[in-house]
């Protein structure tokens, strides 16, 4: 493997790794030492310096290496970017994951927008779209920086269900029987209009960045 390539996995195993970490086991003793604005710092900190890292190395990396999985992989993968976005669009509001004074509350509601497709929706956003980039197997680089993301949103949201469950007792558990890991894409034109209309617009917006960034047309501009 290229020195491009393995210095791109050090760095994207260095972001997942120092997340999974100061998330969980490293949370509570940062805390201890520095307090929990002095925690948030630090996590800021380190996670802004090793997603640089990440994004030096894949710039560096060779962009074009793999075969591609030619005209399908670009439908799958244009398909697979409209639900992530969806998930993304509607994720905030509303989620008792988030450490707020209203968590509780929120986790002993009805399930209602996103939720409704999975108590993860920014994870699976994240997910969806690090798929999508599996799928078109276009280069080492992208390969490797797509399963990363996907393994530090997907595994990281299991973990989150443990951690919630720990601090959160019998409301993350009814939250818990309220919704599910996976997510239902059935309940996707459930979720209301705000976040289909606002997924789609990032789903629209996004994709344009890659036609002058990368000078390569993707999702739907690819055939327009």
């Amino acid at each position: 493997m290229d020195t491009e390539l393995i210095t791109l996995a050090a760095a994207n195993i260095a972001f997942v790794g120092t997340h999974f970490a100061m998330s969980h086991p490293l949370r509570g003793p940062m805390v201890r030492v520095l307090g929990a604005g002095g925690f948030q710092i630090a996590y800021t900190l380190v996670s802004f310096a090793a997603l640089g890292w990440v994004y030096l190395a894949f710039i560096a990396a060779p962009p074009a290496d793999l075969p591609g999985s030619g005209e399908a992989g670009w439908i799958i993968a244009t398909v697979l970017t409209w639900p992530a976005m969806v998930l993304l669009a509607g994720s905030l509001a509303g989620n008792p994951a988030r450490p707020t004074p209203q968590a509780t509350a929120q986790a002993r509601a009805i399930p209602r927008g996103v939720f409704r497709v999975t108590r993860h929706p920014m994870m699976w956003g994240i997910g969806l779209w690090a798929l999508s980039h599996l799928v078109l197997f276009w280069s080492l680089r992208t390969m490797i920086t797509a399963a990363a993301m996907g393994t530090l949103a997907l595994v990281g949201a299991r973990l989150q269900d443990g951690k919630r469950a720990r601090l959160m007792g019998d409301a993350w558990a009814q939250w818990s029987r309220n919704t599910a890991y996976w997510p239902r894409l059935g309940q996707l034109f459930s979720v209301g209009a705000l976040p289909l209309v606002a997924g789609t617009a990032l789903w629209l917006a996004g994709m344009w960045p890659h036609l002058w960034h990368a000078g390569i047309p993707a999702g739907v501009w690819k055939w327009i």
